[in-house]
């Protein structure tokens, strides 16, 4: 890796951790606040989860098909269907919180051994979402700084950890559907 790819990945670092901790903080921030609630007349987003649902399950297909193309070699194949997974994941964040931010939460009506692998599944989902924003940004940085063989150890872990959040959103969708109003 050359002197000038080192000093980009070093630029990046510094909006990895500013972007890494602001996501978190701007999502949990805004999920708390219902305009509606704050006398906006706006009409509830409630069909947005289904939507962005999709985008995860979408993610999840996109993970597994750049997966594919990179075991086949195939790198620009791989290098644009990770850039749409990234784009997915920003365009499924901003309809989530457009949903929270018009629309009450759902509760999961769920009872017994159910309600605790819902629980189960939700938190960690929530908890990985967090974990996965810097691992992602370091990856795709690795990777557009041509730092392959660092790109490739942390791809490892991110990959599997991204490819969970994607799938669980799915799940945690689908088991919460039945109790939305």
């Amino acid at each position: 890796m050359n002197q000038v790819d080192l000093e980009k990945e070093k630029k990046y670092n510094k909006w990895i951790v500013v972007l890494s901790i602001v996501i978190p903080l701007a999502v949990a921030a805004l999920f708390g606040i219902n305009l509606r609630e704050l006398g906006f007349d706006v009409e509830p987003l409630t069909f947005l989860p289904p939507i962005y649902a999709t985008i995860n399950g979408l993610t999840a297909v996109l993970l597994i098909m750049a997966f594919i193309a990179i075991k086949k070699k195939n790198i620009v194949l791989h290098q644009n269907l990770m850039t749409t997974a990234i784009w997915c994941s920003v365009v499924f964040l901003v309809m989530y919180v457009a949903y929270h931010m018009t629309s009450d939460s759902t509760k999961f009506g769920g009872e017994g051994f159910i309600k605790y692998v819902y629980f189960f599944i939700l938190i960690t989902h929530i908890l990985l979402s967090i974990v996965i924003i810097p691992f992602v940004l370091i990856t795709y940085v690795r990777a557009i700084t041509n730092n392959i063989e660092r790109h490739k150890k942390i791809a490892k872990i991110t990959f599997p950890m991204w490819l969970y959040v994607a799938v669980t959103g799915v799940i945690v969708y689908i088991m919460i559907s039945p109790y939305y109003a």
